[in-house]
């Protein structure tokens, strides 16, 4: 256990270069006291850390030692490009890094202790993390690995989107690209003719699936910049929200009943929370059990299609147009059923 929370402390002070002990202690749920005697045998070992005091002190570890592990010294570009994806080969292999990914994961176990290494694989055989919704299927993304191999140098695209507007044509600088719920998306700003190709907007989001064609432009232009400041991971969670309130901006007062609200967990789950922080009891003869709430809406008729994935377990009470959409789009869908299951005459019988 002291071998493996040694390495654990060697690998986070290569990464990190600065880390306290306090720190270090509550990630390995160690006293301080055993982290500065795990300091001490690496001390010993020869490896060269010391301790800073005072503030903006911790552990620290001389930044021109490095110490390749075993297995892990022959890793190839390619592998290295990979080793975040080494346990998301399906994601590794859309972006056309599948066999690097693979790789790169048989060497991280080689670079393992034989326990730790038959632990790790173990975890492999247990589980397993799929990305999709049910009943959906994997796009088929052809030009993913090529706008990947573009985000990665950082070379400007012409693409050809099918936007919700229609077809446009669009110049891009890749900034990343992201796999959220099975789907993947380009983060990407619009380059103009202005100073040096620069981006001339905000990072946009565009989903992969709609990039119907896809010219990696070459040099000699110079590079464009990326955007200041900009990282991927802080970005991601702002532009989720600021999308969702966008797209959901409306907002409807319904009665749900206790099925409705099951349904609204399974199908909309964040429209469901925002039930659970606004539900009173509902009022009104046959509404036992109901609750009163307020929903996060599409602009219609989208919410109208939204609302009535909950059938006959909800009623809108505002705004009255919706209410009156939804009652329309009802009659519509009965009207339509009930010719549907009209019974046929028979045909009269024929003489033989």
């Amino acid at each position: 256990m002291q071998s493996s929370r040694l390495l654990s402390i060697l690998l986070r002070l290569q990464l990190r270069g600065r880390v306290s002990a306090a720190a270090l202690a509550r990630e390995f749920e160690v006293s301080v006291r055993t982290v500065y005697r795990d300091l001490d045998a690496l001390s010993a070992a020869g490896v060269p850390v010391h301790a800073q005091r005072g503030r903006g002190g911790g552990i620290v570890l001389d930044a021109a030692w490095r110490q390749p592990l075993a297995g892990l010294s022959s890793l190839t570009a390619g592998e290295a490009r990979s080793l975040p994806l080494a346990g998301l080969r399906g994601a590794a292999r859309e972006l056309g890094l599948g066999v690097e990914a693979a790789d790169v994961q048989l060497k991280l176990l080689a670079s393992l202790p034989p326990d730790a290494a038959a632990d790790a694989a173990r975890i492999a055989e247990c589980f397993h993390i799929d990305p999709l919704p049910w009943y959906h299927r994997p796009e088929t993304l052809p030009l993913l690995p090529a706008l990947a191999a573009a985000v990665w140098q950082g070379q400007r695209v012409r693409v050809q989107y099918d936007s919700w507007d229609g077809p446009v044509a669009r110049t891009l600088l890749p900034l990343g690209l992201v796999l959220k719920g099975g789907l993947w998306y380009l983060v990407a700003t619009a380059v103009g003719r202005g100073r040096a190709g620069a981006p001339t907007a905000a990072p946009r989001t565009y989903r992969a699936s709609g990039i119907q064609a896809l010219q990696v432009l070459p040099g000699p232009q110079p590079p464009a910049q990326r955007p200041a400041g900009f990282v991927l991971a802080a970005h991601w969670p702002q532009a989720v929200a600021q999308f969702e309130a966008r797209l959901m901006a409306g907002r409807a007062t319904v009665r749900l009943s206790p099925e409705g609200l099951r349904i609204l967990r399974a199908v909309q789950p964040a429209a469901a929370e925002w039930a659970r922080r606004t539900q009173r009891p509902a009022g009104g003869a046959g509404h036992a059990g109901w609750v009163e709430a307020e929903l996060p809406t599409e602009p219609a008729p989208a919410a109208v299609r939204q609302l009535l994935r909950l059938g006959t377990e909800v009623e809108v009470l505002a705004p009255a147009s919706l209410r009156a959409a939804l009652a329309a789009e009802a009659r519509q869908v009965a009207l339509r059923h009930r010719a549907a299951a009209r019974p046929r005459r028979p045909a009269p019988d024929r003489p033989i």
